[in-house]
């Protein structure tokens, strides 16, 4: 069983940074991302990271802001967010990808099969 664990959400100013940890449990060594969602819109992949850490995958408006990784030796992904924006404003989850989709890094949030339970990011203006 996979149990994931979102920490490092927050209160910040446009312009801010936060650093999202999870930490995953019972974990199969697939692919993993971070996904949101704010108040009446879908869940959105924000990145996703390669078993490895080889290969990343961004949506196009956290380019250049946010970064991914994963340390494995501690079974934790992260997510740095820099220069914040009030559109940023979500619950953030982190998620697993099962098989078939374990490899694939992908965006899509019907590849992955375990979630954590969220961590609210909040940027004001």
């Amino acid at each position: 069983q996979v149990q994931l664990v979102e920490s490092g959400g927050g209160s910040v100013q446009a312009g801010g940074s936060l650093r999202l940890s999870c930490v995953a449990s019972g974990y199969p060594g697939c692919s993993m991302g971070w996904f949101r969602q704010a108040p009446g819109k879908e869940r959105e992949g924000v990145a996703a990271i390669s078993p490895s850490g080889t290969y990343t995958s961004y949506v196009d408006a956290v380019k250049g802001r946010f970064t991914i990784s994963r340390d494995n030796t501690k079974n934790t992904l992260y997510l740095q967010m820099n220069s914040l924006k009030p559109e940023d404003t979500a619950v953030y989850y982190c998620a697993v990808a099962s098989r078939p989709g374990c490899y694939s890094y992908s965006l899509q949030p019907s590849t992955y099969n375990y979630w954590g339970q969220g961590t609210q990011v909040t940027v004001s203006s």
